[in-house]
C-alpha cells in the first residue's frame, strides 16, 4: 500500500516550499521545481525526473495510480482548501509535485555534429518561450540558451506552454559575451531573426551548425547582440500584417532548418 501522510496545516514545511516556488516562479532553496496538473506530472515522469514530494488533494487520490506515481515517492494528502492555497492555478487539478529538474551543461546544449540552437534574447512572454522550446524539441534542435532579460524557463506558464519539452531539451542560461564567444570558437553560425531588411529565409543554409536568435516581442534583438550576429533573416509575408508573433516566427525558422536537414 502506498504510504501517504495527511497534512492539515498551511504552515507545513513542504506545503510552504511548494507555495513559494509557485509564487516566485523559480526553484526552491533545495533546487526543486514546482509543477501542477496531470499532464506535467506525466511528462516529468516520462522525462526521468525525480519526484521529491507529491501533493494530492483529498478525494483525488486515484490520480496517483492513473499517472503512475512511484510507490516510494513522498506523498502528502491535503484538504482542498490547503491544496488550493499552495498551487498556482485558479481551478486546481488536484495534484502537484516538487521535482528535481536536470542540470544541463553547455556541452549538452551544443552537442552533436551539426548543432541547431535556439537563443532567446530578451523574450518576455512565458507562453512564447514555452512554445519555442516545444518547437525546438519538435524540429530537432540540440538545445536552447537563455540570455539575461528573458523570462525564466521555470515560469509556470512557460512550463505549461512547453508541454514538458523544457524537462528534456538541454537548456542553459548564459550571458551574451559567454555564449557568443563559444559559438564563434566552435564555428556555429549566428542567424538573427529581424522584422525587416533581413535576407530571404530560403537563401540560408541551415544544415550547417546554426544558432537562431529570437529577440524581445516589442523591441526585437538588442543592438549589441544584433551587431555580433553573422546573418539577419526576415520571414517573407505577402499578407498585410506588420510582424509575426515571436513563437510563430521562431517555429517557422526551426521548421525550415528541420526541412533542410531532412533533405540533406
Amino acid at each position: 500500500m502506498r504510504p501517504t501522510r495527511i497534512v492539515q496545516s498551511r504552515q507545513n514545511t513542504r506545503v510552504k516550499e511548494l507555495r513559494a516556488s509557485f509564487a516566485r516562479g523559480c526553484r526552491t532553496e533545495r533546487g526543486l521545481l514546482a509543477i501542477e496538473g496531470e499532464h506535467l506530472l506525466r511528462e516529468a515522469l516520462a522525462s526521468g525526473l525525480e519526484l521529491a514530494t507529491v501533493f494530492v488533494q483529498m478525494g483525488r487520490e486515484a490520480l496517483l495510480d492513473q499517472i503512475g506515481i512511484p510507490d516510494d515517492a513522498e506523498t502528502l494528502l491535503l484538504p482542498p482548501e490547503i491544496f488550493a492555497s499552495a498551487v498556482d492555478t485558479e481551478s486546481p487539478q488536484g495534484i502537484a509535485a516538487l521535482v528535481k529538474p536536470r542540470a544541463f551543461t553547455l556541452e549538452e546544449v551544443l552537442g552533436g555534429r551539426s548543432p541547431l540552437l535556439l537563443i532567446a534574447a530578451g523574450l518576455q512572454d512565458p507562453g512564447n518561450l514555452g512554445t519555442l522550446i516545444r518547437s525546438a524539441e519538435a524540429f530537432g534542435a540540440s538545445g536552447y540558451v537563455i540570455l539575461p532579460g528573458t523570462v525564466s524557463p521555470d515560469n509556470q506558464k512557460t512550463l505549461r506552454a512547453s508541454a514538458g519539452s523544457v524537462f528534456r531539451l538541454p537548456g542553459i542560461t548564459l550571458c551574451e559575451d559567454h555564449i557568443l564567444h563559444e559559438l564563434a570558437e566552435r564555428k556555429i553560425r549566428t542567424v538573427a531573426a529581424v522584422v525587416a531588411q533581413g535576407s530571404s529565409l530560403a537563401g540560408h543554409n541551415l544544415t550547417q551548425p546554426t544558432a537562431l536568435i529570437l529577440g524581445n516581442e516589442g523591441a526585437g534583438i538588442s543592438p549589441s547582440v544584433l551587431a555580433r550576429a553573422e546573418a539577419r533573416v526576415t520571414i517573407p509575408m505577402p499578407g498585410a500584417v506588420e510582424s509575426l508573433n515571436a513563437a510563430i516566427a521562431g517555429s517557422i525558422l526551426l521548421y525550415e532548418a528541420a526541412r533542410q536537414r531532412s533533405r540533406r
